[in-house]
Formats: structure tokens, C-alpha cells, sequence
């Protein structure tokens, strides 16, 4: 396995935005968003899905110079039309008219429809940060995820995500789906060949499977919990709020309606709205009580869990956002690990658009 400065990496992504004609602050805005999925180790959602937006991109299913547009708003609120733009690019205007919103109004809340897949839902949650803010991103996706009781495709992985700040300690950052593994695990199980562990997936039947590839034979993604006695009613229940609040919400498509991130798919003949959807929200802590005392417990808070009797010694309590911040500071001196396929695909991205490949370190 290669390993890439994350400078190069991210130059490289950005001149593939460029060549399909995206400007140049949103081909730089939707790189960095790629990488920073790398950087803190959720690998599923960074380099490796590039092929995929330049497929949706030659299918005519992403608009690389969109007329972004709120449609409506209040005060505290919008609803955002992204105009088929690249979700790592409508994401962060989105959230940043949350921000703008909450240094006014205390909250800012932002629903999106018409937009793409938009990266990891921790990045967007995570610009509420540097002002200080609390942040909520979440999104609805293709459906390959069967509620409860069913073996019907109808919602997707549609993760959530919820940064904190605090005050010494690290933010505590939380960003997961709502089914017990994403798609993009069983991809990297693909690329490795090896199998799933079980209460991932189930068949095309509703029978518990550890084939990865389940899902091109019609099975499907389980909800957080696996089953029912191990509670997936809720990761269903989570799911489905997701799906509201991005959607239904905003006026995008929902449930078995969202287009699929494949290119090779077509899109449902008779949506229900536009593109898929996203929330966002931020919240300024004084409009509820003094920040610097938010702060001084957000590290108490912390520290108390952090120190946590563990089962293991080997093995102590961790924080939301402890994993991924210890991969970044890794990744950012070391570099980016690539799988030898998703190398390969990048590779081929370089030939068919001229571009230069990276050497790896």
C-alpha cells in the first residue's frame, strides 16, 4: 500500500474538479472536503469516492457550476436549493448560512434539496467549531438500508454528525450512520476480499449474510442494532429522522425515492422531489447560557468519561472524535495510505483527464 503527501493528494483531486469544469474555489472547497475524510481515517468517504462523483458528473446528475439559492427563509432558518451541485461544495455554503444565522439569532438551521452525496457529515458539522459553536450536519442517501421487519431497500446509511466544543479538552466530535456499518465498509471489505462480520447485511430473503458484495444480489444494509432484539428498531427510528429532516423537510427526494450514488443506476422515474437532502444547524452557546461555563463543564464532562474504569486496561475509554483526531495528526506528517485499487482508479483518472498522478512518499 502507497502512501501520499496530503498536499499532492488534495492538488490532485482539486485539478479533477477543474477539468469538469467546476471554479476554482469549489474544485479547491470540494478536494478538501474529500481529504479530510482521509486525514482523519474514514477512508471510505474521501479519495476513493472520486470516480464515483466523475461518473455522476458524465451521467449529467451533477451540475459543476450550480446557481446555489435559498428559496426560503426566517431569521433563524432557510431552505436551500443547491441546483445539482456537488455536495462537497453545497454542503459547506449551507452550513455556513447556519453560522451566519446563529451569530444573529442564537440557532441557525439549515434544510438543503437538489444536492449530491457530501462527504463525511463530520466535516460540516466540524466548521461550527471555529466560532465556537455547536454543529449538527446530517443527510439522507441511496437507499440500501431495510427497516425493521422488512427486506425492502428504503432508506439509506444516512449518518448524523454533532461537534462540541470545549474548553482544554479536545471537541468531542460524533459522526456515524444510522445503520450498524456504512456502504463504503463493505467497499473496503470488497477491495480486501474479505468478508463482513455478521449483523451488517442481510440477503435478498432477510437472512443474516457476510458476503460483502450482498448487496448487488439484492440484499441489504441493516439498521444500527442489526435486529430486533439487539435493537434496530431504533437505529430504524434514527434513520428515519434523518431522512425527514434532509428531505421531506427541504422538499428533496426520501426513502426509496433518493437517487442512487451509482452512476450505472438510474434515478427513480417518479421522484417526489429534488436531488437528495441535507439538515444543518449550529447553535451559539450563550444563547443558552455563558459559554465559558459550557466550556469549563464540556471539559469536566470529558475528563470524567475519559477516565472511566475500563473493562481492559489495554484498552481505556475514549471520547467521540478521539480515533479520527489521532489519525489526522498521523496522516498529516505520514501521509495518506491509499488501497492499491482505489490507487489504481485514481490512476485511471489521471489518463482520461491528462493529470499528472502524485508520487507516493
Amino acid at each position: 500500500m502507497n502512501t501520499f503527501h496530503l498536499s499532492k493528494l488534495e492538488n490532485f483531486c482539486e485539478a479533477i474538479f477543474l477539468s469538469i469544469g467546476c471554479p476554482s474555489n469549489q474544485a479547491s472547497q470540494a478536494a478538501q472536503v474529500l481529504i479530510a475524510a482521509d486525514l482523519r481515517g474514514v477512508d471510505s468517504h474521501g479519495v476513493a469516492r472520486l470516480s464515483g462523483y466523475i461518473r455522476l458528473f458524465e451521467k449529467n446528475r451533477i451540475n459543476p457550476k450550480p446557481n446555489v439559492s435559498i428559496e426560503h427563509e426566517t431569521l433563524s432558518t432557510a431552505t436551500m436549493n443547491a441546483d445539482g451541485a456537488l455536495g462537497l461544495v453545497a454542503g459547506p455554503l449551507a452550513m455556513n448560512i447556519a453560522i451566519q444565522k446563529a451569530l444573529h439569532a442564537g440557532t441557525g438551521w439549515v434544510a438543503m434539496k437538489n444536492s449530491n452525496h457530501f462527504g463525511i457529515a463530520g466535516y460540516h458539522a466540524m466548521m461550527a467549531l471555529e466560532h465556537n459553536m455547536i454543529g449538527i450536519a446530517m443527510t439522507n442517501a441511496s437507499p440500501l438500508v431495510a427497516p425493521t421487519h422488512s427486506i425492502s431497500r428504503m432508506l439509506g446509511t444516512n449518518p448524523m454528525a454533532f461537534a462540541i466544543p470545549a474548553g482544554k479538552e479536545p471537541a468531542f466530535v460524533a459522526d456515524f450512520a444510522t445503520t450498524t456499518a456504512a456502504n463504503g465498509k463493505l467497499e473496503i471489505l470488497q477491495r480486501k476480499s474479505q468478508e463482513a462480520p455478521q449483523g451488517w447485511i442481510q440477503d435478498n430473503v432477510g437472512n443474516s449474510s457476510i458476503n460483502p458484495n450482498e448487496l448487488s444480489k439484492g440484499g441489504a444494509l441493516l439498521p444500527l442494532g442489526s435486529d430486533r432484539e439487539h435493537g434496530s428498531h431504533k437505529g430504524y427510528c434514527l434513520g428515519s429522522v434523518v431522512d425527514i429532516f434532509s428531505a421531506v423537510l427541504s422538499g428533496a427526494n426520501y426513502g426509496p425515492w433518493v437517487p442512487p450514488f451509482v452512476a450505472f443506476l438510474d434515478p427513480p422515474s417518479n421522484p417526489v422531489g429534488d436531488g437528495i437532502g441535507h439538515f444543518f444547524g449550529a447553535m451559539r452557546i450563550d444563547a443558552f447560557r455563558k459559554a465559558e461555563d459550557f466550556l469549563y463543564h464540556m471539559d469536566n464532562w470529558i475528563s470524567a468519561f475519559r477516565n472511566a474504569t475500563p473493562i481492559e486496561q489495554s484498552q481505556p475509554v475514549i471520547i467521540p472524535g478521539d480515533p479520527e483526531r489521532e489519525s489526522e495528526g498521523i496522516r498529516r506528517v505520514s501521509g495518506i495510505p491509499l488501497n492499491p485499487k482505489v490507487e489504481e482508479d485514481l490512476r485511471m483518472l489521471a489518463h482520461k483527464f491528462n493529470i499528472q498522478f502524485p508520487e507516493s512518499i
